[in-house]
């Protein structure tokens, strides 16, 4: 595949490259909604294409069917004269070395090139220019991810999902502002901020309206949305939202000290997702925790697209897949 000719789609960009053959590299950030693509110079130097598309159709619960949607979409990337030296894709949904190995094996089959599958928050360190650390993801939902200080081996925590777990992400705020918003009911306490921006954002009249709404109108996989009225009451004084906030902040800290406890590479953590991003109530809260269980360890906020990190990983001299 990597000298076949393809076509560039409307939007996206094309730098450089007449005459020759260009050896490139290919990183690939496959997110939840929308999955990213670059092709760009094996040396460095400027990005060839950078193609966004959805991630409809994207799962890992068939390997050879992942490997199929995404070899389709790599594919398409390389121009006449291209040569792909490597693949690296940070994968949504691939959370054990397992599952990320055996990724990789059907697509080095599908595509003959050399790939290396990660899960898509490892691309947060290297996409902020770092050569180790601790990825933190607070958006629709939560997970930290790392590499053993010692081995190099793959290490998350959290990421189980916005009924179990997922603290300090956006759905699990929203949980947790309902769950003191009707905790305050029950014991016949007024109103405060909090309450009244979650009946606005959900456009209910009552606490049964809202635990209906937040029940069966979408589900768990509404919650999210909802997370700016947590803030908007915050910044009203409500000491439920900030109670909630601090305590977000708290649980995402936690997830950074157990992947530490545990061995875990933390000379920096990178955050990044909807959420932390937007939110600097949240951020603050984080850092303050940090700083009180690992102090000395700097954060750094995100603002260049993940998909850099696998573009990075990939222009590194290896890149290699977990040690078994």
């Amino acid at each position: 595949m990597s000298r076949v000719p393809s076509g560039l789609d409307a939007g996206d960009e094309e730098i450089g490259g007449v005459g020759g053959m260009r050896r490139m590299v290919i990183g690939v950030d496959v997110g939840g909604t929308k999955t990213r693509l670059r092709l760009a110079g094996l040396a460095g130097g400027e990005v060839a294409v950078d193609r966004t598309v959805p991630s409809a159709g994207w799962q890992t619960r068939s390997l050879p069917g992942a490997a199929a949607w995404l070899a389709e979409r790599v594919a398409a990337l390389p121009r006449p004269g291209d040569e792909v030296a490597r693949v690296v894709a940070g994968a949504h949904g691939c959370e054990t070395p397992e599952q990320c190995a055996g990724l990789e094996r059907e697509l080095r089959a599908l595509l003959g090139l050399p790939v290396t599958v990660v899960n898509d928050a490892e691309l947060l360190v290297p996409a902020a220019g770092l050569p180790a650390g601790i990825g933190l993801v607070a958006g629709t939902g939560s997970v930290a991810v790392g590499r053993h200080r010692e081995t190099g081996r793959h290490m998350s925590a959290g990421g189980w999902g916005w009924v179990l777990g997922d603290d300090g992400s956006g759905s699990a705020l929203v949980r947790e502002a309902a769950r003191a918003v009707l905790a305050r009911a029950d014991d016949g306490a007024p109103f405060e901020p909090l309450g009244l921006a979650l009946l606005r954002s959900y456009g209910v009249p009552g606490l049964p309206e809202l635990a209906a709404a937040m029940s069966w109108d979408g589900g768990v996989e509404t919650w999210a949305e909802h997370t700016p009225a947590v803030f908007a009451a915050a910044e009203e004084g409500s000491p439920l939202a900030l109670d909630v906030i601090r305590r977000g902040g708290a649980a995402l800290a936690g997830l950074v000290v157990s992947l530490a406890l545990r061995g875990a590479e933390v000379s920096a953590v990178v955050a990044a997702g909807g959420v932390i991003v937007a939110q600097p109530a949240l951020l603050a809260a984080f850092e303050e925790e940090l700083a009180a269980r690992l102090p000395g360890v700097p954060t750094t906020l995100l603002r260049t697209p993940p998909v850099a990190g696998a573009v990075e990983l990939a222009r590194r001299p290896t890149a290699e897949p977990d040690p078994e």
